[in-house]
């Protein structure tokens, strides 16, 4: 799988990157995080570390970071510094009601060093961090990506002669400064001339060129370390193209119109919606090969990366079961589930980190990651469809049980061969995990929360397939364990990481979305209940 994923990234990379005048310093090659990047991803992570978007004021991340590091006394006045958090607002006695300030209002005052010395301590008990430390923590961060970059010592743009290290804006040689003074000189010309709405034809040349020149100077240094002129130019795509966005527009449209097949029963409108479908899944698939040959691992080892592939699972086993079986229903179910999972990957950077990063220690057995996490986690696709298909089913106990006994039943059968297909899945999976664990920490179990969780997820679902084969699950059961049982798969996949922060799977632990998430889970309980309420009072009347 990992060498198609490639083959199609090569392919469309090859007809879809291009790159207009003026573009250049996005290519310009940064050492940041552990890895060789685009000036683009650089800028992007950052302005989105200090200001929670990847754009300000409808200017790009290239040209504002670069401002911050050739004029940060520009930026003294400038309500930058994004703070979410109301506790730290009150502690920092700033209006609850604002979400932007400026570096003089958080960082001037007395009240940020003590605050500073409070996390410095909670971090020293080797406790976990609550959301109120965790958004101290982000100021921090904020405070020191500012300074750094201010300095000049976060911008690494050259190469050393010997070791991995790459030199620093603020410690370039002589040849590489005058080379750089060059650039930014090109660059200040041509954002002034943006700014007055003149002509920037020959300014973006002039740019384009002054980085190549600076390029050429940094490449001679140590040619070996520079080259990575194949990744670069993908990432600068993969980051303006935005597939994943794209796909879930796509699975969107398939969404409206099988809704329409299925209220209207316009059975004429299935090949647009299969047509938008497929153009939906390449998407989620080309995004899936671009990750790959930026990275040269299988796009599974963060909460993101998983959601998305998760999205693109569920797609892969509606198709499956819709060929078979021709319900329609399957793929309602199949493409609002996967639009949703995009739609908060998309939208929930805070939480689901999608910037690229380099592979933990513990995951560089690229084999055991791509067997082990790749497998367990398309359960919870197979999983996430039958919780959609539970839905659905909701719906139609709540239109009249007997009106819509036949589509109850279609809807009971789509639930259960997707529980089926997941626990095939996630079985394997467990077990591929004990390998793993075994190459990586010497046991093959040892009741880590998150094996302890999968387990539990496979236990739940076994349970039900048994008692739905011994008849002691009927319809009404199977559609609400559908959505219950879901949430062992939710504990298992975002609880483990994101409430209990513990355990040996620290390389995915990540802060945010608790009450999002309860919300999620306790709307469809509150539903069930409901459902089940309706449906008992009908029966006794």
């Amino acid at each position: 799988m990992k060498k198609f994923f490639l083959v199609l990234a090569s392919l469309l990379l090859s007809v879809t990157v291009y790159a207009k005048a003026g573009d250049a310093l996005k290519y310009l090659p940064v050492q940041d995080g552990g890895r060789i990047k685009p000036y683009d991803s650089f800028s992007r992570e950052m302005l989105e570390i200090v200001y929670g978007k990847t754009t300000y004021e409808g200017r790009a991340a290239t040209e504002i970071v670069m401002t911050w590091m050739l004029s940060p006394q520009a930026w003294q006045d400038k309500k930058i510094f994004e703070v979410r958090n109301h506790e730290v607002l009150e502690a920092m006695k700033l209006p609850k009601d604002q979400r932007y300030f400026s570096g003089e209002e958080l960082f001037g005052s007395e009240r940020f060093a003590l605050l500073r010395q409070e996390l410095q301590g909670k971090r020293e008990s080797k406790e976990k961090l609550n959301p109120y430390f965790q958004a101290l923590q982000r100021l921090e961060n904020q405070f020191f990506v500012f300074q750094e970059i201010a300095a000049g010592r976060m911008l690494k743009l050259v190469p050393p002669k010997e070791g991995n290290s790459w030199v620093a804006v603020a410690d370039l040689e002589p040849v590489q400064q005058e080379k750089f003074l060059a650039m930014t000189k090109a660059f200040v010309n041509h954002i002034g001339a943006m700014a007055k709405n003149e002509s920037t034809s020959q300014t973006a040349v002039d740019l384009d060129n002054a980085v190549k020149g600076f390029e050429e100077s940094a490449r001679a240094v140590n040619p070996g370390l520079y080259e990575h002129s194949g990744t670069i130019p993908a990432e600068v795509h993969y980051n303006s193209f935005h597939p994943f966005r794209w796909a879930y527009i796509f699975y969107f449209l398939a969404f409206i119109v099988l809704l329409l097949v299925w209220t209207l029963s316009k059975e004429s409108l299935m090949k647009i919606a299969w047509v938008f479908l497929a153009i939906g899944f390449v998407l989620n698939t080309y995004g899936f090969g671009v990750r790959m040959y930026i990275m040269d691992r299988a796009p599974v080892s963060n909460m993101y990366e998983t959601v998305v592939w998760v999205s693109w699972g569920v797609v892969l086993f509606a198709a499956i079961l819709e060929i078979i079986y021709k319900f329609r229903l399957i793929l309602v179910a199949g493409t609002l589930v996967a639009a949703f999972g995009l739609v908060i990957a998309d939208f929930a950077p805070a939480v689901l980190d999608p910037t690229l990063q380099p592979l933990e220690p513990v995951l560089r057995s690229n084999y055991w990651l791509t067997i082990h996490v790749m497998t367990i986690t398309i359960s919870y696709a197979a999983f996430f469809l039958a919780f959609g298909l539970g839905d659905i089913g909701l719906i139609y106990y709540l239109r009249g049980e007997e009106k819509h006994h036949e589509k109850i039943k279609a809807v009971v059968m789509g639930i259960y061969r997707s529980m089926q297909i997941g626990v095939a899945f996630l079985a394997p999976g467990i077990i591929l995990g004990g390998i793993w664990a075994d190459y990586s920490w010497g046991r093959f179990w040892g009741w880590d929360p998150k094996e302890t969780w999968a387990l539990i997820a496979l236990l739940g679902y076994l349970a039900v397939l048994h008692a739905r084969y011994a008849g002691m699950i009927k319809h009404f059961g199977m559609v609400v364990t559908a959505i219950i049982t879901f949430s062992l798969v939710i504990m298992a996949w975002y609880g483990v990481n994101f409430v209990l922060g513990a355990g040996l799977h620290s390389y995915g632990f990540g802060a945010g979305g608790v009450e999002y998430v309860s919300a999620f889970v306790a709307a469809h309980i509150l539903m069930v209940i409901y459902v089940s309420m309706i449906r008992a009072g009908k029966r006794k009347g």
